[in-house]
């Protein structure tokens, strides 16, 4: 790895450091001065357009001196130029001109004096003239040049209108007043002074543009007055028709706009060279930028694909190992294949040392992963086998305990010691179903199906008979319906599984309610407790089990249960639900598919019905009726023992009761039975066999009612 790096460095070294420092030159370069050059020429249009309402401004200030000097010919003249200088101030945007509408009305209503109407004016024009366009930073001598000239010429300007509209008043009162004439002078020395700058910056052509316009008729005319006002400074009255100053200096004045209009084309036209010029300088030098940026880009490409292309191939290689290889290794050596290779990485022929070494490393990986989880699948294929070889020895023997026990309960005489046995089958039975769970849970052979099809309620009382404490189940209403034989003892583990699960969880005088409902194809069945409840989070992670998503040897071992639904659920084709009970509590819900449901049997035909005689004797008595209880045709269920060849054949136990095969489903006969006759086989037992007989009875009923 240290060549690769030594030589993608020296690759890449020199063109990123040029295209850094050619980047560094356009953006502290070439970018400021394109935007200086961009900002000159908007400022120099910006300047314009403040002119031609400086313009419009200075003939507004003439017009109102005029008037204010007692010549009323000029208020004619004084609204047009108003509504001129209000469209330029649109345009121009400024706000120097706020209190422009309360000094026209003092105009208007001669409120103001001549003097205080030209000073507001001319502060306001000379705000405008001191709007900063920032041209004063140019870098370039020719635009500074320029902006010299254009404020020369403006300053100029400024100061011959400033002289038109004073001598307009002075024209129009008669003469000067009192302080007048030094004002006059000192505008007529300001425009000799901005005349003089702008001489001294101007060019050839702009300075004869200049001598024409103070060299034509209306040039002389206005000279001439300038002349008259320069001898009446001793106060003498003034025989001079205003109009004639006014219309030759404006002659003048619109001149001069003129050529302030054209030094401004001139320097607008410099700024856009200028601007061009740092774009295309800026252009070039972004095309060097590419070039050296395309160049480093191809050398790392050319530097790069030696290491690359290897590199690809052996990332494809890893891929293709982690993705495919090395799980079907792991499975089949789970199926107890010995002949499995460990897959292996090989480095690609062309690859460098580098290359060569990642392969070797990634191969090394792979072998200790490989040999990881060959381990563990083994480890789990051997737990699973002593799991389910420790299940059926448990089933065994608990067969035999059963066997046992039955053997027990038909010798048993004592009423209490027959109960201890049926309490100790409950518990056989009970562990039997664990047996059971343990082989569900490793995938081995589970209960033995049966051939005909079991009542729905049956499977249900088969299921809560595997249950502690089955007295707390309440089943409610239980629609019939027949599951097959090959289903019945899944189904009735699965909710004994349930079952016990909601009573674990329910206090101890809460009943637990079951009912079936047949809904469409399917039958539902719901085991409804009145526990604690879950929480969303644990309904959900306990319906994940449910569904078999999760595997059971990672998981805490009070979450078997859900494991074992979840098995019998997946290999039924049902699906279980935990949901919140209406109340408090859960709801476990188990959709059994049609494929389950058994069709309903055909029912024979009715026997025909014999009338009664129509004159009973008096004396005969009626005949008795009993219910005979025999067991259902068709297999028990899986839980049941059967009946060994003594019991099936004989009618009674040994403590002389009616024999019935327990938990057999139960079919009731009614037939005729004769009135018995004092030589019935009840009053032929000896007074012995009648007094054990009471003292069982009596001794079960004691139970119940203790229970």
């Amino acid at each position: 790895m240290t060549t690769i790096r030594r030589r993608v460095a020296r690759t890449l070294a020199l063109p990123v450091v040029v295209a850094l420092l050619l980047l560094a030159a356009v953006v502290a370069i070439e970018e400021r001065g394109y935007r200086r050059a961009a900002d000159s020429a908007d400022a120099v249009t910006r300047a314009l357009a403040a002119q031609d309402l400086v313009q419009e401004l200075q003939n507004e200030r003439g017009l109102a001196a005029g008037l204010l000097g007692g010549n009323d010919g000029f208020r004619a003249e004084l609204g047009p130029a108003r509504q001129r200088v209000d469209q330029r101030r649109g345009r121009a945007d400024t706000p120097a001109l706020g209190a422009l509408g309360g000094v026209r009305t003092a105009i208007d209503n001669s409120t103001i004096t001549r003097s205080d109407a030209f000073t507001f004016y001319t502060g306001r024009i000379a705000e405008l003239n001191r709007l900063d366009t920032g041209l004063d930073g140019a870098t370039d001598g020719e635009l500074r040049r320029g902006v010299s000239t254009l404020r020369a010429l403006s300053d100029a300007k400024e100061a011959v209108a400033q002289e038109r509209a004073f001598l307009n008043g002075v024209f129009s009162a008669g003469g000067f007043r009192s302080g007048e004439f030094l004002q006059f002078v000192t505008m007529r020395s300001a425009k000799d002074t901005a005349l003089a700058t702008f001489t001294r910056y101007a060019t050839s052509g702009q300075r004869a543009s200049a001598d024409y316009v103070f060299g034509t008729g209306a040039g002389r005319v206005a000279a001439y007055f300038e002349g008259v006002a320069l001898a009446s400074g001793d106060g003498r009255e003034l025989q001079v028709n205003p109009q004639s100053w006014w219309s030759a200096l404006t002659t003048v004045l619109d001149d001069l706009l003129r050529l302030e209009q054209h030094v401004g084309s001139v320097i607008q036209a410099r700024a856009r060279l200028l601007r061009d010029q740092a774009a295309r300088r800026m252009g070039g030098l972004g095309a060097i930028v590419l070039l050296f940026l395309a160049g480093a880009i191809w050398l790392a490409v050319a530097a790069s694909r030696s290491i690359a292309r290897p590199l690809r191939r052996l990332a494809e290689q890893a891929d293709r190992l982690a993705a495919q290889d090395l799980p079907d290794a792991v499975r089949r050596v789970a199926a107890g294949d010995e002949d499995v290779e460990s897959p292996s990485v090989r480095p690609p022929p062309d690859a460098t040392a580098e290359v060569q070494s990642v392969a070797g490393a990634l191969d090394r990986v792979q072998a200790t992963a490989y040999a990881l989880a060959a381990e563990q699948a083994q480890l789990r294929r051997g737990t699973t086998a002593s799991l389910a070889d420790l299940g059926r020895r448990h089933q065994n023997l608990l067969r035999r305990q059963l066997g046992l026990i039955t053997r027990l309960e038909r010798e048993e005489t004592d009423p209490g010691g027959l109960a201890d046995l049926f309490e100790l089958d409950h518990l056989a039975t009970r562990m039997r179903r664990n047996a059971e769970s343990l082989l569900v849970l490793v995938g081995a052979t589970g209960p033995r199906p049966w051939s005909e099809p079991v009542p729905v309620e049956d499977v249900i009382r088969a299921a809560v008979s595997e249950v502690e404490e089955y007295r707390r189940v309440s089943l409610r209403r239980v629609d019939e319906c027949r599951l097959t034989g090959g289903a019945a003892t899944s189904v009735a583990h699965l909710l004994a599984e349930l079952i016990e699960n909601g009573l674990a969880f329910s206090a101890p005088e809460c009943d637990l309610e079951i009912q079936g409902r047949r809904v469409g194809p399917q039958y539902l069945i719901a085991v409804v407790d009145q526990g604690i409840g879950m929480t969303d989070a644990d309904l959900a992670e306990a319906n994940r089990r449910l569904r078999g998503e999760a595997d059971f040897l990672i998981a805490p071992a009070r979450y078997l249960g859900h494991y074992v639904v979840g098995r019998i659920a997946r290999d039924l084709g049902a699906e279980v639900v935990l949901t919140p009970s209406p109340v408090t509590g859960v709801t476990a819900r188990v959709a059994l598919p049609g494929v389950l449901i058994a069709a309903e049997p055909e029912l024979p035909p009715p026997p025909p019905l014999t009338p009664p005689p129509l004159s009973p004797s008096p004396l005969t008595p009626p005949p008795l009726v009993t219910v005979e209880y025999l067991p259902a045709p068709g297999p028990a269920l899986p839980h049941q023992r059967a009946a060994s060849p003594d019991e099936t054949n004989s009618g009674r136990t040994a403590n002389g009761l009616p024999r019935r095969p327990p938990r057999a489903p139960r079919v009731a006969r009614l037939h005729p039975v004769p009135s018995p006759s004092p030589s019935s086989e009840t009053l032929q037992s000896a007074p012995g066999d009648v007094r054990s007989r009471l003292d069982a009875f009596r001794g079960g009923v004691a139970r119940g009612a203790e229970q």
